[in-house]
């Protein structure tokens, strides 16, 4: 993320004024705009985040995601519009130690054991965390003698985790968290984050693994060119694309002038011949293929979330030609 302060850790008293409610948010962004000089990184842009939601933001670089995070944080000023989180202004969430945060800029001192390091952090706390919890929910037990400048990526990102549930935030948000892990570390980490949503946190969290906002966020937010071009579940997402991917045999190799068509790959299986190819209205050119040919072993299929994320966020008619020759 841009423009973040050195340390990515919250600290603050743990209790603050009261929580989030239906009619209070967890963030509430309305009217939007940050420049940084003839640059719109975000431009009128509305948000809403209720309690105990678990929402991504995806985007290509650019897009203005990480802006979008600054604010929430309290760590940018808008140009214009307006910030709530947790019914207050962000900086006041952040000091009353409501607001946890995995940054990917950090600033902790290399030479601090891991053991250290949270003890540091929990003594800033104005009400005695439970580090011994927090250890054992972020799997740091085998690791508190060990420097942090012998800790790998994953490693360090664990340890980040830990110090932002130091103040039992209620809002946590995470950028790009499982950088620099593995597989097994990557599955390891949503499954605890999995846990942790189950407890009732708001999570808002950016990351460039479409499958992670796909199997644990409860919505996606895809951005593109400051704005907010699509919000909801990965299958919402993928309904917006317009697009299916129709697949059938016939006889012999069809042609389709005056059909609504990106492209068709036409291959031969069986004696006959597979045709693949998208089309923005399926159910009226199925119906007009079923009246006008023979064909079988028809299928329409949705584009999966990693053609939508490129048909929504890039040129349409060129997204939707390799689209075609991905599926």
């Amino acid at each position: 993320m841009s423009s973040t302060p050195a340390s990515p850790v919250m600290t603050g008293a743990a209790a603050g004024p009261a929580g989030p409610t239906p009619d209070k948010p967890a963030v509430r962004v309305r009217g939007l705009r940050k420049t940084f000089g003839p640059v719109v990184a975000v431009d009128s842009l509305d948000l809403t985040v209720a309690p105990g939601e678990v929402v991504a933001f995806l985007g290509p670089n650019g897009a203005g995601k990480s802006t979008t995070l600054d604010v929430v944080l309290g760590f940018t000023r808008p140009d214009a519009g307006t910030a709530a989180v947790l019914g207050v202004a962000p900086r006041e969430a952040v000091r009353a130690g409501r607001v946890g945060a995995v940054l990917q800029a950090d600033g902790l001192n290399p030479s601090f054991t891991v053991r250290q390091t949270l003890d540091i952090v929990a003594s800033l706390q104005l009400h005695a965390p439970d580090v011994e919890s927090v250890i054992a929910r972020t799997g740091l037990g085998g690791l508190l003698r060990r420097k942090v400048s012998r800790c790998s990526g994953g490693e360090i990102q664990r340890v980040r985790l830990a110090l932002a549930l130091l103040a039992q935030p209620e809002l946590l948000v995470l950028d790009e968290p499982t950088t620099g892990m593995d597989v097994t570390a990557r599955r390891t980490f949503w499954e605890r984050m999995d846990k942790l949503a189950e407890t009732g946190k708001t999570i808002i969290f950016a990351t460039h693994y479409l499958e992670e906002a796909q199997n644990f966020a409860q919505r996606i937010v895809l951005m593109r060119d400051g704005a907010i071009i699509a919000d909801g579940t990965s299958e919402e997402i993928r309904d917006l694309t317009g697009y299916r991917h129709v697949s059938f045999l016939a006889d012999a190799p069809l042609a389709f002038d005056d059909l609504p068509h990106q492209q068709v790959e036409i291959t031969q299986e069986n004696g006959k011949y597979r045709h693949r190819l998208n089309v923005s209205d399926a159910e009226d050119f199925v119906r007009l293929l079923l009246n006008t040919q023979v064909v079988s072993d028809l299928e329409i299929v949705k584009p999966s979330m990693d053609e939508s994320f490129m048909l929504l966020t890039s040129d349409t008619e060129s997204a939707a030609s390799s689209a075609t020759k991905e599926s």
